[in-house]
């Protein structure tokens, strides 16, 4: 009895090549079929989007759901407030992020790990144990109720912090000592020479405090006091009543709210993952 011919190379490179195929492309439908029924559901009616069998195909209600979105929440108005309490944030924050991440990358000083350490203990923090001490703070500030009282207290995310500080780590010592031999001071080669070489991960940065800020419902919520001056989460989330709720409409304002997020992200996709990989290798 001869032993079976082991099948060619090329007939298991073929096979291993539709095996990933159908892995990615379950992997993608699971990723799209949410999205999907939140398009389908934002043109539906409350009755319909419940209904047995659920709808997959889209309704004729999306301007009969965008129009008592309007009129309940003032979504325009919302969708002005997310975008300048976003925009406010990702600027401030973004330059308080790069400024500690430089810092901690290129000076040398007593205490410097330990110091990092304590900034990276704030990942591991639930949100919910600094709510009540961020609260009073806020109070006793009288800020409750307006958008400083959003975005300052978490300029310093730890995460930024983390990231600007490997992405400036990569940066080689060579090109800051020839600024500095050129009589460049710290702050002008921070800004000549330092951000320049750190569009990717400043782009990857820019991109998540956005996203962060943009979805953020816990402190908004707690701090803001009208509906006029809410954001897009907390607006969608005052739209659950007791008795009945208008889910078509929920559909149709977190659709709207999603799509420019997910043209940003798709536009600066590239940069997004390529400033996330800076400073993951050293030469």
């Amino acid at each position: 009895m001869t032993a079976s011919a082991a099948p060619p190379p090329a007939a298991r490179r073929r096979a291993r090549s539709l095996m990933l195929t159908s892995a990615l492309a379950i992997t993608a439908a699971a990723v799209l079929v949410p999205f999907h029924w939140l398009a389908v559901g934002a043109t539906h009616s409350s009755q319909e989007v419940f209904g047995s069998p659920p709808p997959l195909l889209p309704g004729g209600h999306l301007a009969e759901n965008l129009r008592s979105l309007q009129e309940s929440a003032q979504f325009g108005r919302v969708l002005l407030n997310s975008l300048l309490v976003s925009t406010l944030y990702t600027v401030g924050a973004g330059a308080v992020c790069t400024l500690a991440g430089y810092g901690f990358a290129v000076f040398r000083f007593r205490g410097r790990n330990a110091l990092f350490g304590l900034v990276m203990l704030g990942l591991v923090v639930p949100v919910q144990v600094t709510l009540v001490p961020l609260f009073r703070m806020m109070a006793g500030l009288h800020w409750l109720g307006t958008y400083q009282a959003v975005v300052l207290p978490n300029l310093a995310l730890p995460f930024g912090v983390f990231l600007m500080r490997q992405s400036m780590g990569a940066l080689p010592p060579a090109l800051l000592d020839s600024g500095r031999m050129d009589g460049c001071g710290e702050l002008r080669l921070f800004l000549r020479v330092a951000l320049p070489a750190m569009r990717p991960a400043l782009a990857a940065l820019a991109v998540f405090l956005f996203l962060y800020q943009w979805n953020d419902f816990v402190w908004p919520l707690v701090v803001l006091r009208d509906s006029p001056s809410y954001t897009i989460p907390v607006a969608l989330a005052s739209l659950q009543g007791l008795d009945e709720t208008d889910y078509g409409a929920i559909l149709a304002g977190t659709a709207v709210a999603a799509l420019p997020m997910a043209l940003v992200f798709l536009a600066l996709q590239r940069h997004f993952v390529s400033g996330l990989l800076a400073g993951a290798v050293k030469e």
